[in-house]
């Protein structure tokens, strides 16, 4: 059922009501600042933020652990089939990847920087003014932001979907949602934790996802930079540079050809900066593919493995 479930929430994230904002994050930061609240009674600090923890992840699995009991064996399954989907279109990321790139792409081909750092801030809900604005560092900036959104609401769901089901789509989506929205009171201890927590579920897809990246891209040169870092384990590293870096490897030499190819139509008065925007609206198209080729060999792996587990 695992393979299926996923499939239909693919299909479900990508064609239905593809430009809206299907469900609102918004409610677990309310929902964490009651829990929070309702610990702030507790003296020790230590025990304070340990029982919000327990609250804020114990509640949702509590609830899902509930209605999954409710609904075992109803209807020939159906039911906590559509439980599962729901869960996983909530995990999803409410800007789908694709059409981020597609919004971004438009207005850098349009060539309006600030248009494309606004259209970010907005998308990724970043503070205010806190997108590079040049050229160069800007199109860095999203490669790295896109490839690690696809990869947290993408890979990672998949992953831990397939090994522990919906409570395991829960725990990391609860984990991502504490490290992206708290109070400005909140405890460093639980931020640590939680950091901590959010570093152990992206070990392993991680590597994975480079290894998929190799065998979608250069197979060598990606290969032998996941093999430096291979059984690392970095609390603080940066895994959204790391995969964009490991992209990187699995492109190499695929967009200069491409571009060569197109020069060789083009008029040569194209100034160097047109040259140079075009080289990286390419070098997005071409991430864009590598993550699509990516995601359909890991459809093609959970076929198999839901094949041979029946």
């Amino acid at each position: 059922m695992s393979f299926l479930v996923i499939l239909i929430s693919l299909t479900i994230n990508y064609l239905w009501l593809k430009d809206f904002d299907r469900f609102d994050d918004s409610w677990f930061f309310r929902f964490r600042c009651r829990m929070e609240t309702l610990t702030d009674k507790i003296k020790v600090a230590s025990l304070r933020w340990v029982a919000a923890l327990l609250l804020i992840y114990g509640l949702p699995l509590l609830v899902l652990g509930a209605l999954l009991v409710i609904l075992d064996g109803q209807l020939a399954g159906l039911p906590t089939m559509a439980l599962h989907v729901l869960v996983l279109l909530v995990a999803f990321d409410r800007t789908q990847p694709g059409h981020m790139a597609k919004e971004f792409l438009r207005r850098w081909n349009d060539a309006d920087e600030e248009a494309c750092a606004l259209y970010l801030e907005e998308a990724l809900e970043l503070p205010e003014n806190d997108t590079p604005r040049d050229c160069e560092s800007l199109s860095e900036f999203f490669s790295q932001q896109f490839v690690y959104l696809f990869f947290e609401r993408m890979f990672v769901m998949f992953f831990w979907y397939m090994l522990t089901g919906p409570f395991g789509i829960v725990i990391a989506y609860i984990s991502y949602q504490m490290r992206d929205s708290h109070r400005e009171e909140a405890a460093v201890a639980l931020v640590d934790c939680v950091a901590l927590v959010v570093s152990i579920l992206e070990w392993l897809p991680v590597r994975l996802v480079a290894l998929t990246f190799s065998l979608a891209g250069n197979f060598v040169r990606c290969f032998e930079s996941l093999s430096k870092s291979l059984w690392e384990f970095d609390r603080n590293a940066d895994t959204a540079a790391r995969l964009h870096g490991y992209a990187r490897c699995a492109l190499s030499g695929m967009v200069s050809a491409e571009a060569e190819d197109e020069d060789e139509g083009e008029q040569a008065d194209v100034s160097a900066e047109e040259s140079a925007r075009a080289q990286k609206s390419r070098e997005i198209a071409a991430l864009v593919s590598l993550l699509e080729r990516s995601q359909a060999i890991w459809l093609v792996v959970l076929a198999v493995v839901t094949l041979f587990a029946i």
